[in-house]
């Protein structure tokens, strides 16, 4: 990681992610829902998982332009809607690490990051051009049983070796990858956390937990690398500087505080001055 910004100059940027989250720093405010379209709906076919080295990848090739889950609303500008590109996930070779953020001083497990592109744009390449062209939405997990992931782990076994890929034959939703409360989040400027870094980022939104069993993640720590099995694959943790961290919290008295005027998103100033 220390040798990344050598080629990939944004890896030494100011906006980089991850970073350590404090709720007692974050800054409350009556942000608008993040709305999630299309998540309980089955991903369409075909579904590709795959070993990068780095991680493991669940790719949504969509050939036939079906509509895809996406989300609007939060700290998003008006009228943007982002649709799912791919997910991917991060863990730890112990259970007391593997996230890429930290809340609180706890860094969890596993983090799953679900990356969305602005349906304005027709891939991924063409999206990570532009500021508004990516959101990603990281999820915790924490220790306990989650039978969602098991679509997937299930299938790791066949990815065990770097850079092999197979066809999903299973359903997945969305929905059951997410933690149930979703009226909660942390929102700030970041970046991708692997090179090329892109900072070019709508804001990153960072759910609170879902689960995950340790034998669960000891399948993901199988996964070869290539020279050595993938674990610990997280980014150390990256200078918020003077950057702000917002969190949606449904606190009454805050939403009434802000009933008499129209909250615009617009406005937010993600910066400290």
């Amino acid at each position: 990681q220390h040798t990344w910004a050598r080629n990939f100059k944004l890896c030494d940027g100011k906006l980089q992610s991850p970073i350590s989250i404090s709720s007692f720093k974050s800054i409350t405010l009556p942000l608008p829902a993040l709305e999630i379209i299309g998540y309980r709906d089955f991903l369409p076919s075909p579904l590709y998982l795959k070993n990068n080295g780095h991680s493991v990848v669940v790719n949504v090739k969509n050939h036939l332009r079906k509509r895809l889950p996406y989300i609007f609303g939060g700290s998003l500008d008006i009228n943007q809607e982002y649709e799912i590109d791919h997910l991917h996930f991060h863990w730890g070779a112990k259970n007391n690490r593997g996230s890429e953020h930290v809340l609180n001083g706890i860094r969890y497990p596993m983090e799953m990051h679900i990356v969305h592109r602005n349906r304005i744009y027709s891939n991924l390449s063409n999206a990570l051009n532009h500021k508004n062209g990516l959101v990603v939405l990281g999820i915790f997990f924490q220790e306990e049983d989650n039978e969602s992931l098991y679509s997937i782990i299930n299938h790791l076994t066949s990815v065990r070796w770097l850079n092999k890929e197979i066809k999903l034959n299973t359903s997945v939703t969305l929905a059951s990858l997410l933690p149930k409360n979703t009226d909660v989040f942390y929102s700030y400027k970041g970046s991708l956390t692997t090179p090329p870094c892109n900072e070019r980022f709508s804001p990153l939104f960072v759910l609170i937990s879902t689960c995950v069993v340790c034998s669960q993640l000891n399948k993901f720590r199988l996964l070869s690398g290539g020279n050595k099995l993938i674990a610990d694959n997280y980014r150390k943790l990256q200078n918020i500087g003077l950057r702000k961290v917002y969190v949606r919290k449904l606190n009454p008295r805050l939403f009434a505080k802000y009933n008499e005027t129209i909250f615009n998103v617009a406005d937010l100033d993600w910066f400290w001055h």
